[in-house]
């Protein structure tokens, strides 16, 4: 596996579920402290990461959020304080897949494999090491001194409320081995963990005693597991993924949807000329037109499972204030028209 260098594209690729920004806005509400400096010059607020529907970022983006947020956040270990909030539902689909694995060494294999749908931060490994324990290798994306104590405090402390989530109170790790030099809050490592940790180490890497992975999981069942897993599979990200900028217009035209957006508006909103903005979406290998039809398509879709809806209602919230429109426009789409689409699903 290959490090993502500074330089790489794939660094400004918005593939990266927003939940560990998420909970650091959330820790800097609790304090007490403006978060918003964070967010600058970045299309961003900490407003957006309210819903429930997830805001994806790039990796560039969410290592720039979390070196503001390190430097700003009161107390010791950020990474141990969140990763402890979490919990298996934070997981989603890859917590449930991960309950329906027959063993709990096939549902680290999941873990690790479905780990880009949860928002992971660092590429991991499985680690036979030759011996009958499993090793967890977590390997930063692009090397940073700064960031890499808060991704794998968060990475290593949320696996192990995962784990514990799956298999009980009583699951720990054997060893905990970290790359870099031991913080001065070493003992919370200690205390979290409750394993031996060990600082200065040639890699990141947490170790499970060989017991564990025979254990039988609690909610095994074959036939749930295909079905959850299909659903893993498309979360995955896509081999063309989005662009920061095809992004931030997309979740822009959502939150407008029902007020038809033109390009203008998005343009002002991002503080863009529309030549600046029509310029930056053709690099990106798409348009203003063709992603509106797309989030408009896409929320049509999900719109028409309501049956309380009436087919003008779906056209309206999607910004079509003729229904006759509306229809034209989606078969044009989607090949059907909506309420063939309704009777199909």
């Amino acid at each position: 596996m290959q490090p993502i260098h500074n330089d790489d594209p794939r660094q400004s690729v918005a593939n990266i579920k927003s939940g560990i920004v998420a909970g650091l806005v959330a820790m800097a509400r609790e304090a007490g402290i403006g978060c918003e400096g964070w967010f600058a010059g970045l299309r961003l607020g900490p407003a957006e990461f309210d819903g429930d529907t997830p805001v994806y970022l790039s990796y560039r983006q969410t290592c720039q959020i979390i070196r503001r947020a390190i430097r700003t956040l009161p107390g010791r270990g950020p990474g141990l304080v969140l990763g402890e909030r979490q919990n298996i539902g934070h997981f989603g689909l890859l917590g449930l897949a991960m309950l329906t694995a027959p063993r709990f060494a096939e549902a680290l294999q999941l873990g690790v494999h479905y780990a880009p749908i949860t928002g992971a931060m660092m590429e991991l490994q499985l680690d036979a090491d030759g011996g009958d324990d499993l090793g967890m290798v977590a390997i930063m994306r692009s090397p940073d001194p700064e960031l890499e104590p808060f991704l794998c405090e968060e990475l290593f402390a949320s696996c192990l409320m995962l784990c514990r989530g799956l298999l009980g109170a009583d699951f720990r790790p054997t060893v905990l081995e970290l790359a870099y030099p031991a913080p001065d809050y070493a003992d919370d490592y200690a205390r979290v963990f409750d394993c031996a940790i060990r600082f200065d180490c040639p890699r990141n890497r947490v170790v499970i005693d060989a017991r564990w992975l025979h254990t039988a999981m609690p909610a095994g069942n074959a036939a749930s597991a295909q079905h959850v897993l299909a659903l893993c599979d498309e979360q995955m990200p896509a081999g063309q993924a989005r662009s920061e900028i095809v992004a931030v217009v997309e979740r822009l035209l959502l939150q407008r949807l029902a007020d038809n957006p033109r390009l203008v508006d998005i343009a002002a909103a991002l503080h863009l000329t529309e030549r600046t903005l029509r310029r930056q979406l053709q690099a990106a290998q798409t348009s203003f037109s063709e992603l509106h039809d797309r989030v408009r398509s896409e929320s049509a879709r999900a719109l028409l499972g309501d049956q309380k809806l009436s087919i003008a209602n779906v056209g309206a919230a999607v910004g079509f204030k003729d229904a006759r429109e509306f229809r034209r426009a989606f078969k044009r789409w989607t090949g059907v028209a909506p309420r063939e689409m309704r009777t199909q699903g």
